[in-house]
């Protein structure tokens, strides 16, 4: 399942448990919801949330956003049950937490079938231990269902007896490793949380270097995040307006038989048509999600 033009700057986790978040989700700018099972609820409301989470996705109400389920793991006693609860209701992707193989993915997405699932259920992956990364090629290809990777740095560095440090440095390899793997698949890739909630510069930067690093956008822990997240990962008036630049005089170029062109002194070819027609595509899914 290749990536589409389809906006992943703000992808918000919502504990499935809590029945006010679920709601709240309806109306919150986040491009994605993760609406989860796993770390986010504790072991006594799983049945509950599994529950409140079906129903919230069977009522729909949550506009053009992503909706995502993350499921807890089959090594756990709620996997097996979260999944075939989940195949059905209505989620664009299920979530799959801590894998390390195309033997796991092969396993949840053989009970999504018996279960039921429709054929454009994607599944996620949650890339988060030093063995998931380097499985990371094996795991993107590892079904017609893949969507995207979810890094989970937070427990990636207790994995990697590794700290938190601003520039990221520890998690660079295994940010690289998943990145390559994604993009050699085609499939979409997030980056991970920003723990800090009273770090609002240090938020912003995160987004830019997920940006340079080459991230669709952002996994994000609180609402209030949702907004810079979306200026961060969202083309600019310029870029845009160059994009369409590029595309126009390549299009003229063409006609007349040529592979180049010049652009106020830069050449452009199609490999940069190419990424120009993507970015003018994602700002006007953008501008049409933001008119609903």
């Amino acid at each position: 399942m290749p990536p589409t033009a389809r906006p992943r700057r703000s992808v918000l986790y919502m504990p499935g448990s809590n029945a006010r978040a679920l709601e709240k989700g309806r109306t919150l700018g986040a491009d994605g919801l993760i609406l989860d099972l796993e770390d986010a609820v504790a072991p006594e409301a799983k049945q509950t949330g599994r529950e409140q989470i079906a129903t919230a996705l069977r009522e729909g109400g949550y506009g053009r956003r992503e909706l995502i389920v993350r499921t807890n793991g089959l090594d756990s006693e709620w996997g097996r049950d979260d999944l075939i609860a989940m195949a059905k209701v209505g989620a664009d992707a299920i979530l799959l937490p801590k894998v390390e193989s195309a033997q796991m993915v092969a396993e949840a997405e053989a009970i999504l079938v018996d279960a039921g699932a429709p054929d454009d259920l994607a599944i996620w992956c949650m890339m988060e231990t030093p063995l998931g990364m380097l499985h990371a090629e094996e795991i993107a290809f590892s079904s017609r269902r893949m969507g995207g990777f979810v890094m989970g740095t937070s427990d990636l560095a207790k994995d990697l007896n590794a700290l938190h440090t601003p520039d990221r440095i520890p998690f660079m390899t295994s940010i690289g490793l998943c990145i390559l793997a994604a993009r050699a698949a085609g499939i979409v890739i997030l980056d991970g949380v920003h723990l800090d909630l009273s770090d609002d510069e240090g938020f912003v930067a995160s987004c830019q270097q997920g940006l340079e690093l080459g991230f669709d956008g952002k996994t994000l822990i609180h609402p209030k995040t949702i907004a810079a997240a979306n200026e961060a990962f969202s083309p600019s008036e310029d870029e845009v307006a160059w994009s369409k630049r590029i595309i126009e005089a390549h299009s003229g170029a063409a006609k007349e038989g040529k592979g180049v062109v010049l652009v106020d002194g830069k050449l452009i070819e199609n490999l940069h048509v190419e990424s120009a027609k993507g970015l003018v595509a994602m700002a006007e899914a953008i501008e049409a999600m933001a008119a609903e």
